[in-house]
């Protein structure tokens, strides 16, 4: 009795292997709300003291749906941005591709002196959503965000700093 459970678990278990590997498919309209969780790596950096600043930064790492929702959970992502200093003023844009675990792809561009007003505790940027692969093909939407420093993880290059950058994200597929 004992060895016919252990197979029909067995079985079941490898049956359901592909479904549990497999990341959920996307709603064609919703909402969520997930973090991103960043380690900004500067690549280079170019200054004209008194004037200005701008450094290349890349930035890795993953995401978490904070509602506990499969949309935006569990993917990877990697942004190229440039933080720019000068007059006095500071901001960062750049652009990211999120894959999730079936290596489909969400683009998005970011700035963080676009802010929606609507929400003010998302007050670091905005991101814009332009598109997508796979499950993701013909996404669009917004995703305004606010900035947390965090501590930068052991082992990391010098200059690097981390960042969780909480997200409400709101997409249509068409």
């Amino acid at each position: 009795m004992t060895l016919a459970k252990t197979a029909l678990v067995a079985g079941v278990l490898v049956g359901l292997s592909p479904m549990i590997a497999k990341a959920a498919e996307l709603e064609k309209k919703g909402s969520t709300s997930y973090t991103s969780h960043y380690v900004f790596h500067p690549l280079g950096t170019v200054e004209l003291s008194g004037i200005g600043k701008a450094t290349s930064l890349e930035m890795v790492g993953t995401t978490e749906n904070t509602k506990g929702e499969p949309a935006f959970d569990n993917m990877k992502a990697k942004c190229q941005a440039v933080n720019v200093e000068t007059g006095g003023k500071k901001w960062i844009e750049g652009a990211c591709a999120m894959t999730d675990t079936d290596g489909d792809v969400v683009f998005s561009t970011f700035d963080t002196r676009d802010l929606d007003a609507a929400q003010p505790n998302m007050d670091c940027g905005s991101h814009v959503i332009t598109g997508g692969t796979g499950k993701y093909k013909g996404i669009s939407g917004t995703e305004p965000f606010s900035c947390v420093e965090v501590a930068t993880p052991a082992g990391e290059p010098a200059g690097s700093f981390a960042m969780d950058i909480p997200h409400n994200t709101v997409w249509e597929i068409n």
